[in-house]
């Protein structure tokens, strides 16, 4: 219910086509075309049938669709989560375990990414299942999970899986076992793909290598999309997990301190190696914070494993507390009877951190969700015309669209108006029966602008932007215009640009509203569009 929509993706990607396999209207993306056909419609049939069958049996309202298929998604995530726990006790002890559950409990990180409707989710939900079972040693599990993440959600995630394989072919020498399991993982998954969005496409479609041949081996690549220095992930992920990424980061060097400096009993030959177990979470890091195109999404797969190396860093710093800090004690005393503090406060900084975090966020950003679900409280509290199409207009603001779930009914349709954003914008599906398989006109691989895209601002009723009081030609403040709109609602959004560093990331009550700014975040009714039957008809094409 908090979690607001921190990339457009996850919109336009995801949310939009799947509102329109439900009711047969939302925006395509050019991934989605069948000239290029980068996703795969088997992953959005995944999440929609739920909803689907939840729409059937109780005909709710649409938002209400998006918060239940939300819901979903965090039960599915809290269950691997779960296992994923079950798992680290096995392999790394109940010391570990206790830890890395409360830090995947209560972290930031966790709390962005466990109900985003995003392919990279949906790996991290397989990457807690895939490790948990490697841990448990249950490798037919550890290779389906892996293939399931890699074939119907994100081809890169196999990177997660290149452990697993390590151990298997040899370290255990299941070469066989592997290669079966690697087979009839491509027999239950990528056949029944590859024929279901060849259906929606027309035409054969192998979504997974589509993605890599565009990311990997085309000119330009998803570096169209912008390019973020070395340090984004590194500030990035301390907002999401503050110290406990710090403490993941450091895991290699404290395990080999540990191991050198506390005397202990050898460790069961059955587990794994430290290098080998934790081996994901520093490979995936060594891929990606080298890539140029980098997004906070992209590390959502291994955040499970932050909160697992920040555990083994806690709990290597109690022995190495206990061993040169605690006097006088019994010998075969256990570390964690006098290190238990360390522990505590460990969990409760950490939390408490990342609760400041979650509270920010929705303070500063949640306001996109609450004033379109005002939409929705217009249709019941005034007369709309029951067969007029209603304009919903947006400019600046295009991004921040939650998907149109939002939306009311079929009537009102979202529209661009032009600002100052050159890239290439969504489109409407085709309103023909086999919509999926229509090449559509005016789309390209290349970010190009695609002017088709804008509307004329003389034919809206409504208008969403943010007032930040700064103005371009193609952003002026609608707000302003009392001639041409009227503000029928706004809410307080983070200006960022005026607001501290510090205290727009983390809430402090009664400290933050003192060094933040909030701009209004307005939805205006065009003046020429009357309530009731009377209404003054708007000028048509």
């Amino acid at each position: 219910m908090w979690n607001s929509i921190s990339d457009c993706d996850e919109t336009f990607n995801y949310w939009e086509p799947s509102h329109y396999l439900l009711f047969g209207k939302g925006f395509q993306t050019w991934e989605y075309s069948p000239e290029y056909a980068l996703r795969s419609y088997t992953y959005l049939l995944i999440h929609v049938v739920p909803a689907w069958l939840y729409h059937q049996l109780l005909q709710p309202n649409r938002f209400l669709i998006f918060y239940f298929s939300r819901c979903l998604l965090g039960l599915l995530c809290a269950f691997c989560e779960v296992y994923f726990y079950k798992s680290i006790c096995r392999e790394f002890g109940i010391q570990v375990g206790r830890l890395a559950l409360a830090f995947l409990v209560f972290s930031a990180g966790m709390f962005i990414s466990s109900t985003a409707f995003l392919p990279s989710t949906f790996s991290m939900y397989m990457c807690l299942v895939s490790l948990g079972a490697w841990y448990q040693r249950k490798y037919e599990l550890a290779i389906f999970t892996t293939a399931l993440s890699s074939f119907l959600s994100w081809p890169f995630a196999a990177l997660i899986g290149v452990p697993i394989a390590v151990d298997m072919l040899f370290r255990r020498r299941e070469i066989i076992k592997f290669f079966n399991w690697s087979l009839i993982s491509v027999a239950v998954i990528l056949l029944p793909m590859v024929k279901l969005d060849s259906s929606y496409f027309g035409h054969l479609v192998v979504a997974p290598f589509n993605i890599v041949y565009y990311n990997v081996f085309t000119s330009h690549g998803p570096d169209l999309y912008g390019t973020e220095p070395f340090h984004f992930y590194f500030i990035n992920l301390f907002l999401n997990f503050n110290l406990l990424f710090v403490a993941a980061i450091l895991t290699p060097l404290m395990l080999i301190i540990v191991a050198w400096l506390v005397p202990s009993k050898p460790r069961n030959p059955a587990c794994l190696p430290y290098w080998l177990s934790l081996m994901p979470l520093y490979l995936w890091g060594t891929v990606f914070f080298t890539q140029p195109h980098k997004e906070e999404r992209f590390m959502f797969p291994v955040y499970p494993l932050i909160c697992l190396c920040g555990a083994i860093t806690v709990d290597s710093i109690q022995k190495l507390w206990f061993r040169f800090c605690i006097r006088d004690v019994e010998r075969g005393t256990h570390y964690l009877t006098h290190t238990a503090p360390i522990m505590v406060v460990a969990v409760l900084v950490c939390s408490l951190l990342s609760v400041s975090r979650i509270l920010a966020l929705y303070i500063g950003y949640h306001a996109p969700l609450d004033l379109f679900m005002e939409l929705n409280h217009l249709t019941t509290e005034r007369h709309l015309p029951t067969e007029q199409t209603v304009n919903i207009c947006i400019g600046k603001e295009w991004y921040r669209f939650p998907s149109s779930f939002f939306l009311p009914d079929n009537r009102w349709q979202l529209q661009f108006l032009k600002s100052e954003f050159r890239g290439q914008l969504p489109q409407p599906y085709s309103s023909l029966p086999n919509a999926t398989s229509i090449i559509p006109p005016y789309m390209n691989n290349e970010n190009r602008e695609e002017t088709s895209r804008y509307f004329d601002i003389e034919r809206c009723h409504f208008l969403v932007d943010l007032d930040l009081g700064v103005t371009t030609d193609f952003e002026p403040n609608y707000a302003q215009q009392t001639d041409q709109w009227t503000i029928i609602k706004s809410i307080p959004f983070l200006d960022a640009a005026r607001s501290h560093r510090f205290f727009r990331a983390f809430y402090i009550p009664g400290v933050s509203s003192k060094f933040c700014t909030y701009a209004p975040y307005n939805l205006l009714q065009s003046t020429r569009f009357k309530w009731g039957k009377k209404e003054v008809p708007l000028p048509t094409r």
